[in-house]
Order: C-alpha cells, then structure tokens, then sequence
C-alpha cells in the first residue's frame, strides 16, 4: 500500500498523519508560539513536514482547503502552511490534493456536517486506534488521508463517484 500524507494546517498547531491503507503509519503535530516571527514559525514548521516527507516518502499529500473564517489572523496562518507544503509537495515531486472540510467529514463521517467528536471517533474506529488522536488536529490530519484514500480508490456510489470528479475538476480551474 503507497503511504498518503494528510496534513491540517496551521501555524499555531499543525497536525499531520500517515496512512497506509487503513492503518496510522505515524502521526502527530507541530507547533509554534505566536510570539515568535512569522518567518520562523513557517519555517519551523515546514522543517519539520519536510523530515516526515523525507523519512515516509508519501505517495501523496493530501491537505485540508483554507476555507473563510471570521478569523483572518487564522486563516493566512492556515495559507501560509499551505503554500509551505505545496512548495514542499513541489519540491519532492509528489502529488498534492486539497480537500474541502465538508468533503473530508463525508468521506469519514458519512455527513458533510458531522462535529469534530464525531469524526475523531470515526477516524479511531476506521484506522483501528486504541484512543482518539489528540488533539483534533491530528484526528483532523488523518481523517484527510483516509478521505485521499478513499477519493484515490473511487470508493462510493456512482453519484458521489461523478461529485467526486466535479469537484476534482473544479480544483484544477481555481487553484
């Protein structure tokens, strides 16, 4: 089974998880303080992806789509990591895949709208987890890569299988 990499971004909190089919290869979050200069929390952060890159050698990355928040210091810090791992993905030459929050719940939840509890149990319970991983970042980091497993896979109706493709399409035209 090739390894995906899901990543949720952040620039306080940066959770990451690998996958192998249905089982958590490694797992777990970076972090930086936000009295330290930007440049230094990306990079920091970015570093630190990038040894988990070069150590796994993912087939894929998957990555949670910045989405608008009230919050616009949260989210540039969500677009900065992101640009950090597209450079990342560019540089190793590996395929990057960015997912909608709602589309990873369905994927794993079964519900584009299922809670944060709701999802960390159903990443538990798939990838087989004696605990709930913690914080929700990284259940949040996993539950990317089993959504990229199961998009790579074309598991699903035919219906989801064709919004599926929609979605892909529409990707490729935004960015």
């Amino acid at each position: 089974m090739e390894l995906i990499l899901g990543v949720d971004p952040g620039l306080t909190r940066c959770g990451f998880g690998l996958i192998s089919g249905l089982t958590a290869v490694d797992y777990g979050h970076f972090t930086s303080s936000p009295t330290q200069d930007p440049r230094d929390r990306v990079g920091s952060i970015a570093d630190s992806l990038d040894r988990i890159i070069e150590t796994h050698k993912p087939a894929l990355i998957a990555i949670e789509r910045v989405f608008a928040q009230a919050n616009l210091r949260s989210v540039m810090g969500v677009a900065q990591i992101s640009g950090a791992l597209m450079a990342l993905a560019f540089r190793h030459d590996i395929p990057l895949e960015f997912f909608t929050p709602s589309e990873v719940k369905l994927a794993v939840a079964g519900n584009g709208r299922a809670d944060k509890a709701q999802v960390s149990e159903m990443v538990r319970r798939t990838l087989n987890l004696e605990e709930t991983p913690k914080p929700a970042d990284v259940a949040d980091a996993l539950a990317v890569a089993i959504c990229a497993s199961k998009r790579a896979k074309g598991l699903g109706t035919n219906a989801q299988q064709k919004w599926v493709a929609a979605a892909k399409s529409a990707n490729r035209r935004l960015g």
